[in-house]
This record gives structure tokens, C-alpha cells and sequence, in this order.
């Protein structure tokens, strides 16, 4: 959540910086503001609202001519959004300007002591308190700013990535991390900033991603200068090349970004196990688990962390791990787990899932599991992140960058990596057959073409949409592994449309929500052949004979549940493990339809951002 975009170097920061917020909008935010150097003083614009509100703004009322800004979109924490509490944030002598993500947790006290020497406060954020700390050390101690930005964060409790421009030091940006991620683009004599490196990819392909608690003085004509902000001490950029291309960002005709990341699925799957999954010559090749074997087949246990989406795909890989491989998991919440006193010990291996690397509350889940002595092993997307980092091995999904808020291609890429490993860990222990295990890597070799199948059902589901897109209350039913989907489809289905919704478990059904189904109530229910199937038929009935509405999700040639529901979308048979990468497509279109209906913003839904690097 937030963003930021900065810049310094030879070309018109002004275009550079609106243009890298944009393509910061799917972390989600409440307001935004740039700051544009001169050459003599710094233009200021902020705004409640979108960057389009901002760029109407700034062009109206500002200078937008320079070679060096800073720009921001903020997701408020401290202080409600509107243009006071936007960044940037001045000092209070107008000389220093900063943007930040994150929380500065001890922030009051920081402002009570200010106040007494004299400083004053304009907006009700940590962030303003933050610069005019910056300030008062700089003065204080006569140092230059990126001494002073280095003191300062040592007397902050927090999170955060700043970037911080002095208008007396004209071609010098200093930035900092802790907690929330922040890249470097290193190109010709000029030097981008941003959240990650979608702002800077078209102008190149080489970033630094900073370390927790490292800061960067950035100068023109000069080399980048990294310290470690709590000894001082000498650090030296790592430059990673980028992989990611232009056309991976933007949204190639679709109408939303969602709509083109569930397009993509079929891709992404198969770039997922590409060169990890040799069927032919019936091996499963993962140098994160190859290396460090001896971890997974010693654990007592598997202990899964992750939040929300990745949540639900953790769920799907404790039936397919306890299935196959025979190893105990348990699934954690990962805003749960730190604070429950887990017990945790060097037996363990704690897997974490996570899209962007960056989920605060599952970095602090790896930390502590680190602190216990267990194994840690990593599953996101995003290359250089802070998980992938953190963890001792892990594994990349291939999902290229994923824009829209509510996660899609992520769900079914971490389902395909976490069926990897337990299709390996199943194999070593010997759980299973040779047989069994060709049949499940050739069959996972087909999921990329059966999704292409699902995706072609796209005009019937939109027509389904049509007749449920007014709906107050919905709910989701599944048994086995498409238990998990049917939370994952009901969480769509609330982010982006905003209508109430609700998964369980297809039996738990008469042990309460059954309370709720009558003829208004729309209840989507996954009834697959493979898995519970005659079980699922009676809890369809039992919905039927109440006067609810059933959209059932069914293996091709169905013709039990087609008598009984009001809708059936079919999807390929497969494997009764791999069904969820199967019934969570139509899930996932159907959400997308009805909230285009409703005239939602599918991209950017409200309150919710895509990385959430705060508690």
C-alpha cells in the first residue's frame, strides 16, 4: 500500500512521476501528490482522490518544469484522507520534503517534544512528524541531510521507505527502508525511485532493491552511497537486472487489468512449472527443495503462513500435501499467527505465500518461525522481495506483475508451485507408485490448455452475472479441495462487486447458513465428479427444495446436478487435486462480471491495496 515514485537525472521529472503512479494504482490509495523541483524552489500539488484528479491539479496550479520530483499516492493510516493529510509532506522551514510508506509507531511522543521547541503541525500525519525530525536533527547537530535522515530513523519505532530531497542539496535524493520495499533504477547519469520497479521499467532494466534498514544518498554524477542506518556501516549494491517488459504492465485491449490477468492463467501456470516439471522423464526439478531435501523429509510438520488469496491457496496445499505426501500442515493466518505464542520448534519447516514478497504480517510470521530455529521457505512472485530474502530457500511463482487488487493468476500459480513440491516430497517418501506419479505430471502438464477451455464458457457467465448482479447475499459451497475455492470465490466476489458473501464447507451447511437460503439467495456450488460428488448432489437438494437459487460449477457431461441447478458451468475433468485450478476460473469471471455491472472500480476496489506492508 502507497506508493512512491521519484526521480533525478536529465529528462522532465513531471511526465516520469505521473506516469509511475499510475502504474502504482494497484496497491491502492485514497489521495496523491507530487513535489517538483525547479532549479530554485519546490512546486508543490496535492489532492484527495485519484492521480487524475492530481494531474488536473498540479497542471493548473504549479510549475510542473524539472528535472528532479518526488511523487506519492497514499493509503491513509494516520489521519483521514483528504489534500492536508497527502504527501508530500514539507519541513517546517520549507527547505526538506518527504514521501513515506509506512508507520512511524512512536510518533506522538516524536511530536510532543518537537512541539516544545517550537515546531508546528499542519496535517494529523506520522509523516509530517517524520520530516521535521529530520529538521531539528540536521539542525541540532549540524549535519549534512543524509547524516540527519540516518539519526533520525534511529530514534523512530516503525516501518517505512521514504525519499527525502533537501532544496539546499539540488541534485541529491536520500531514501531509506525498513519494512516497506522500496527500488532503485540505475540508468544514464539519471536515477528513478519507486515502490517497485514498474515506474522505471521502460527506461531500464537495472535496479538495487534496498535491505531492511539501508539507506541510499542518490547524486548526480556520482555513484549510489549505501550505509546500514543503525552501525553506519559501508553497504554495496547489488544491481539485479529486470526481466520484466513494458507489455507486462499495461493492459494489452482488455478493459481491466483483472480481466487480463485471468486471461493469463494458462500462460502463467505454464511458465510456473516450465523446466520444473519433466514428465517425460517422470522428475520433478525444484533447487529449493533439491538443495535442502533433508529439511522437508525430517519435518514433524508443515506450517503454512500467508494472508487472504495466498491464504486460500495455502488451504488447497494442506489437502494436497497430507494427501499425497503424508506430511501433518496446519495453515495459519498470518496476522494471527505472531500473536498467539505459537509453538514452534527446529522440526518444523514454515512455508510462506505470499504475491508481492512484501505482506508485513507474513515477514513478521517468518521472523519469528526464524527465531525458533524452524525452516523457512518462500513462495511469491516478485523477484528481490523481501520474503524471498527473508526465507532460507524457496520458490518463484512465474505469474509476471499482477496490477489488479484482487489476486487471480497468484491463486492458481501458488496452487501449481505447492503441488510441485508435494508431488517431489511424495515421490522421495516413497508415498506413491511411479505410476501414480507419471500420471499426476502428465495430467498437470494439461491444466494450461483445460484452463483455455474453462475461459472459453466466459459469454455464459456473463450472462449469469446478469441475473445475479443486484444480489444482497450470496454464498459459496465446497467439499475437499474445493473448499478453499469457494472462500476464494466468495472473497472475489466481496473486493471488487462489495456484495456480501460467505464460503463453507458444502456439509456445514444445515449447521446454520441454511437459516438464509431462500428464493433471493444465490448459492454457487462447486460439484465436481472427483471428490464427495453424490454428498455435494444431497446439499444441492436440500438448497432446492428451500427456493435457492443454484449455480453450480460441474465436470463436463454432468446431467445429475444440470437437473437440479438453475445454472451449470462445466469445466474439463482432471485430477481431483488439481480441480481447484479448474472451478476457481469461473469464480473469478463471474466476480469480475457482476462488479463491472454494478460499475465498481475493478482494478482499485475501495479500502483494499495490493500490498499491504503495514499491520
Amino acid at each position: 500500500m502507497c506508493g512512491i515514485v521519484g526521480y533525478i537525472g536529465h529528462r522532465d521529472a513531471y511526465p516520469i512521476i505521473v506516469k509511475g503512479l499510475q502504474r502504482l494504482e494497484y496497491r491502492g490509495y485514497d489521495s496523491a501528490g507530487v513535489a517538483i523541483y525547479d532549479g530554485e524552489k519546490i512546486n508543490l500539488a496535492k489532492t484527495k482522490g485519484k492521480v487524475e484528479d492530481l494531474k488536473k491539479k498540479a497542471e493548473s496550479t504549479i510549475s510542473i518544469e524539472g528535472k528532479l520530483g518526488i511523487g506519492h499516492t497514499r493509503w491513509a493510516t494516520h489521519g483521514v484522507p483528504n489534500d492536508v493529510n497527502s504527501h508530500p509532506h514539507y519541513s517546517n522551514s520549507g527547505d526538506l520534503v518527504i514521501i513515506h510508506n509506512g508507520i512511524i509507531e512512536n510518533y506522538e511522543s516524536i511530536k510532543k517534544e518537537l512541539t516544545k521547541r517550537g515546531y508546528t503541525f499542519k496535517s494529523d500525519t506520522d509523516t509530517e512528524v517524520l520530516i521535521n525530525l529530520i529538521e531539528e536533527v540536521q539542525k541540532s547537530e549540524d549535519v549534512k541531510l543524509g547524516k540527519a535522515v540516518q539519526l533520525a530513523l534511529n530514534e523512530v519505532v516503525g516501518a517505512y521507505a521514504i525519499a527525502v530531497f533537501d532544496i539546499k542539496k539540488p541534485d541529491e535524493i536520500v531514501v531509506a527502508k525498513l519494512g516497506s520495499p522500496l527500488a532503485i533504477g540505475v540508468g544514464d547519469n539519471e536515477f528513478f525511485i519507486a515502490s517497485d520497479a514498474s515506474p522505471f521499467i521502460e527506461f531500464t532494466n537495472n535496479a538495487i532493491y534496498l535491505q531492511d534498514e539501508e539507506m541510499a544518498i542518490i547524486r548526480l554524477g556520482k555513484e549510489i552511497k549505501l550505509r546500514k542506518i543503525k552501525n553506519d556501516a559501508i553497504a554495496y549494491p547489488n544491481i539485479l537486472e529486470l526481466k520484466m517488459n513494458i507489455e507486462e504492465i499495461e493492459k494489452g485491449g482488455y478493459d481491466h487489468f483483472m480481466l487480463k490477468e485471468i486471461y493469463e492463467q494458462p500462460r502463467a501456470i505454464l511458465d510456473t512449472y516450465r523446466g520444473r516439471l519433466r514428465a517425460a522423464q517422470g522428475l520433478v526439478k525444484m533447487a529449493g527443495i533439491d538443495e535442502n531435501l533433508e529439511k522437508f523429509m525430517n519435518a514433524n510438520r508443515i506450517i503454512i503462513v500467508a494472508c487472504g488469496t495466498s491464504w486460500h491457496a495455502g488451504l488447497v496445499a494442506e489437502y494436497i500435501f497430507e494427501d499425497l505426501a503424508r506430511i501433518p500442515v496446519e495453515v495459519e493466518y498470518a496476522s494471527e499467527f505472531r500473536y498467539r505464542n505459537p509453538v514452534i520448534t527446529d522440526k518444523d519447516v514454515l512455508i510462506a505465500i505470499s504475491q508481492s514478497g512484501e505482506t508485513a504480517d507474513t515477514l513478521a510470521a517468518i521472523k519469528l518461525a526464524k527465531e525458533k530455529g524452524a525452516y523457512v521457505f518462500g513462495v511469491c512472485n516478485v523477484v528481490g522481495s523481501s520474503i524471498a530474502r527473508e526465507s532460507d530457500s524457496g520458490a518463484y511463482t512465474h505469474a509476471g506483475p499482477e496490477i489488479g487488487v484482487a489476486s487471480t493468476k497468484a491463486f492458481t500459480t501458488q496452487i501449481t508451485v505447492l503441488t510441485l513440491i508435494a508431488l517431489k516430497l511424495a515421490k522421495e517418501k516413497g508415498a506413491f507408485s511411479q505410476s501414480r506419479f507419471h500420471e499426476f505430471l502428465t495430467e498437470l502438464e494439461t491444466i494450461p490448455a483445460k484452463v483455455e477451455k474453462v475461459l472459453e464458457s466466459n459469454a455464459l457467465i456473463e450472462k449469469i452475472a446478469e441475473v445475479y448482479k443486484d444480489s444482497t447475499n450470496c454464498l459459496y459451497l465446497g467439499r475437499g479441495y474445493n473448499f478453499p475455492v469457494a472462500l476464494e470465490g466468495a472473497l472475489k466476489l466481496k473486493e471488487i462487486s462489495y456484495i456480501h458473501a460467505e464460503g463453507y464447507p458444502a456439509a456445514e451447511m444445515k449447521h446454520g447458513p441454511i437459516a438464509l437460503i431462500d428464493e433471493q439467495m444465490p448459492v454457487f456450488v462447486i460439484a465436481t465428479k472427483r471428490g464427495h460428488y453424490e454428498k455435494v448432489v444431497s446439499n444441492i437438494q436440500e438448497i432446492k427444495s428451500r427456493k435457492g437459487k443454484i449455480i453450480a460449477i460441474v465436470t463436463e457431461g454432468d446431467t445429475q446436478v444440470k437437473e437440479l441447478a438453475d445454472h451449470v458451468i462445466e469445466v474439463p475433468e482432471t485430477l481431483e487435486s488439481l480441480t481447484p485450478l479448474l472451478t476457481t476460473i469461473p469464480l473469478q469471471l463471474l466476480s469480475y462480471h457482476i462488479a463491472v455491472m454494478r460499475n465498481c472500480n475493478v482494478d482499485q476496489p475501495r479500502n483494499l491495496a495490493k500490498s499491504v506492508t503495514v499491520e
